[in-house]
């Protein structure tokens, strides 16, 4: 009997992963919609992860974005836990010191794009250093 790879899809369903490409890829559009301009996405260092860098004009933007179908657990914003904000911030201090930058030279904000169903909600500066 032939087995079925792991991580594939089955039955039609996305994977976990296909489904937040497919978010991260709609919140790109809308925030470009809104005025922002692309830089980079799935910025990776050791820890941690940054979903998208936008430039809102002179600010370097940040953006985690998070999805959750239905809002039993607290919706898609209250997912983004002290840990997971930590994790950006180191992040995002490495990423500008691979730009020559940091904190202290470079205007940034961290934004969090909150996908509940199909309500689109942007928190704007919604943490900080």
């Amino acid at each position: 009997m032939a087995q079925i790879p792991a991580g594939t899809d089955r039955g039609g369903e996305l994977t976990r992963k296909k489904t937040g490409d497919a978010w991260e890829q709609k919140a790109r559009r809308w925030l470009e919609s809104q005025g922002l301009r692309f830089v980079a996405a799935n910025v990776r260092m050791r820890g941690g992860e940054i979903d998208l860098i936008m430039r809102d004009g002179p600010v370097t933007v940040f953006v985690e974005v998070r999805y959750r179908r239905n809002t039993f657990y607290g919706g898609a914003a209250a997912s983004v836990s002290r840990s997971k904000q930590h994790k950006l911030l180191q992040t995002a201090r490495w990423w500008l010191a691979r730009q020559n930058g940091s904190f202290d030279t470079v205007d940034c904000r961290f934004d969090v794009i909150a996908c509940d169903g199909s309500d689109i909600e942007w928190l704007k500066n919604a943490f900080g250093e």
